[in-house]
């Protein structure tokens, strides 16, 4: 693989262009040059040598997004080692056997919003104007706060560079058709980068015999742009900006097969975010920067009946970000760094299943401190204290540490405590299912609503202490990383990961109250504590300049600590529902949390000549059997019947890069067309696509 300088800026934000272009680095300095060699800022929110870096990091640069042709962030990141994609409201990353609600998904170092259920749709992000993507996996709230829970995801996106444009289109299976361009160019002081794209698909269906599609028709746009003015020599301005919006067309069917009830549906999705920052170099030691981030997330849906054209349903959701911030990094001598910052979070949420707008906001303050004693020695200690409106303090530390034992061999180890705070849906959800009968309360309107449907009469039974509703406190994150890297012989890196999360208070849904039409009341509740623990293996093999190839392995473990008690007191039963037959489940039964697999695999090859411009990929990615559904009625996973097999899909990619700028690529992913219509309808089956782009640059000559 061919190595890049990443550049990745961390949650606070500052986009990428304003560190990489400053020109006050001092070149003397082990904690402040990076020119050289690999360095990200994920880990000390400056540029740090990736080699030194003493946390598990994954970088999936450019070259190898666009060998594979993917198209949207979720194509890039289930291909990757620890990465497991699931549906929830959205396509959502799992990381480390956490859900994806627990990982943070940032663009240009800022948060993406929208969790409408827990889960970021990541089918919202456009590749096609990606340098880079940067993972890093672990508790990682003494950096971003909450929602870092299991890791952080930070997508890198173009910046200002030379003069030049570039037009691309891909067409595929299912009526897919993908229109992008871009406009860069960068001159003395100004720098201007565009992107617009536009994504349409007419979905697929899975279950022909049903009416609906699995996945209905939808058309997006995504435009993005960033302009940058050095005012001095040591003070530069820049200016973010992203649109995204969303329309799709459904068909439900709320009748039966044999007596079907159509509802037609129309849905729209929008956001937009603005992210100005200025960044200034006192001297070669002291750089500040000044930020503020803005964002909106809207959606709205209508429902009607086809029959009539009354309406069924018609809900919105409309949630605002923002965030001013100040970060200072002081490079006190070559074997010293600190970095600090405060800032302010405001942020509102007002959806149809809430009662009232809602607020919170947060103040905090971060403190970071990198020392070098030797080359060979790097530890990192940092801290965060985060004071939230409505859930109290929170004081986040992290203590990292790698020592290079040889030139060849480096161990790293690191133990930091994260946090998740309660969300909107968790705290103030206001849900009645008109169809079924079920309700759904956050924590903080359960008591009411429970009062109200006793009121109407509608209660038949109280099933949880009424004292305890209202109570609900954050998750919290206690983990563990032990790691090496080795470097046996030219061409071969071994990375390999130990890891242990113990998660206190995990926020569930339990039932609380029974209703006479015999459905049941839910909100939220903390239970005990689960973790998740294993190892993750990345190996990577150059044969040539134009061949590599990279190996990934996942063991996971993820379980209940109180289930396991139970099992092994003897006090969990299963039913046989063939015999009706009971028997106490045996703790080697016990499987641990739904939708986690136990093995995960990814293999592949990359062929890229820059002679003579061929390129090609091959890339196998294996997920083994996980638990889907509670089969028995006992609440755990412990029977094979509760499991989903294991999977393969094969995709594969090749392409010609003319001189003239024209790149022409062809490929097939999913190439044995495997689906799961009942539990992976996320997966469409065989798709074959072409596409071609044309890249137009000014050269040197004409500068």
């Amino acid at each position: 693989m061919n190595r890049l300088t990443i550049l990745f800026a961390w949650v606070a934000a500052t986009p990428v262009l304003v560190v990489a272009d400053l020109k006050c680095v001092r070149a003397q300095d082990s904690l402040a040059s990076h020119k050289l060699e690999e360095v990200v800022v994920t880990a000390t929110r400056s540029e740090r040598s990736l080699s030194g870096l003493p946390v598990p990091v994954t970088i999936v640069p450019a070259s190898q997004i666009k060998n594979m042709g993917s198209l949207r962030l979720n194509d890039v990141l289930v291909e990757q080692t620890g990465l497991t994609l699931v549906s929830d409201h959205g396509t959502g990353v799992q990381m480390q056997g956490f859900s994806p609600e627990y990982t943070l998904i940032l663009l240009d170092g800022e948060p993406l919003i929208g969790r409408t259920s827990g889960t970021l749709d990541l089918n919202r992000i456009a590749v096609g104007n990606i340098r880079r993507v940067e993972i890093m996996k672990g508790p990682s709230s003494s950096l971003y706060g909450s929602e870092a829970l299991s890791g952080v995801i930070n997508i890198i996106t173009e910046q200002p560079d030379g003069t030049k444009a570039t037009l691309s289109s891909r067409y595929g299976t299912n009526g897919t058709l993908d229109l992008s361009t871009s406009v860069n160019y960068a001159k003395r002081k100004f720098g201007i980068y565009a992107f617009v794209n536009r994504y349409q698909t007419n979905g697929y269906d899975l279950s022909p015999d049903t009416e609906g599609n699995t996945v209905s028709p939808f058309t997006n746009y995504t435009a993005q742009l960033r302009v940058t003015y050095d005012l001095a020599q040591r003070t530069r301005l820049s200016v973010a900006g992203r649109y995204f919006t969303e329309t799709q067309e459904s068909v439900t069917n709320i009748g039966t097969d044999t007596d079907p009830a159509l509802l037609d549906g129309d849905g729209s999705v929008s956001d937009w975010n603005i992210n100005p920052v200025f960044t200034h170099s006192f001297s070669d030691n002291l750089r500040t920067t000044l930020r503020f981030y803005a964002s909106t997330y809207n959606t709205r849906s209508t429902l009607r009946h086809r029959a009539d054209g009354m309406l069924y349903d018609d809900t919105f959701f409309d949630q605002t970000f923002m965030r001013p911030e100040w970060q200072m990094e002081y490079f006190v001598n070559p074997g010293n760094a600190l970095t600090m910052g405060v800032g302010r979070v405001w942020e509102t949420v007002e959806a149809t299943r809430y009662d009232d707008k809602m607020r919170y906001h947060t103040d905090y303050a971060y403190l970071q401190y990198e020392w070098q004693p030797f080359e060979q020695f790097n530890l990192l200690a940092g801290t965060r204290y985060d004071k939230h409106s409505a859930y109290g303090s929170r004081l986040s530390p992290k203590l990292s540490l790698q020592y290079n034992v040889w030139s060849w061999l480096a161990l790293r180890s690191s133990y930091g405590v994260g946090f998740k705070a309660p969300d909107f849906r968790q705290l103030y959800l206001n849900f009645t299912n008109t169809s079924v009968g079920y309700s759904v309360f956050g924590s903080q309107t359960v008591a009411d609503g429970i009062r109200n449907l006793e009121a109407q009469g509608q209660i038949d039974a109280i099933l949880v202490d009424a004292g305890s509703f209202g109570s609900i406190d954050a998750e919290s994150s206690r983990a563990f990383n032990l790691g090496l890297k080795l470097k046996p012989t030219s061409g071969v890196n071994v990375d390999l990961n130990l890891f242990r999360n113990d998660i206190q208070d995990l926020i569930d849904t339990k039932p609380v109250a029974l209703k006479k039409n015999g459905q049941q009341v839910f909100s939220y509740y903390n239970i005990a504590s689960v973790f998740t623990q294993g190892l993750e293996l990345d190996m990577n093999y150059a044969f040539s300049n134009s061949i590599g190839t990279a190996l990934g392995y996942q063991y996971l473990q993820a379980k209940d600590k109180a289930v396991i008690k139970a099992v092994e007191d003897g006090q969990v039963f299963a039913r046989d529902p063939e015999t009706n037959l009971t028997s106490r489940v045996r703790p080697q039964d016990y499987g641990g949390l739904f939708n986690r697999s136990k093995h995960m695999v990814n293999a592949k090859v990359f062929y890229d000549n820059i002679d003579n411009g061929w390129h090609a990929s091959a890339r196998i990615i294996y997920r083994g059997r996980y638990g889907f559904a509670d089969v028995n009625n006992n609440s755990i996973l412990d029977t094979d019947s509760e499991y989903v097999d294991g999977y393969i899909t094969v995709n594969l990619s090749a392409g010609k890069s003319f001189h003239n700028g024209l790149n022409i690529q062809a490929g097939c992913d999913n190439l044995f067309g495997y689906t799961d219509a009942r539990y992976i309808p996320t997966l469409p089956g065989r798709i074959v696509w072409l596409s071609a782009s044309v890249t137009l640059k000014k050269s040197k000559s004409d500068e």
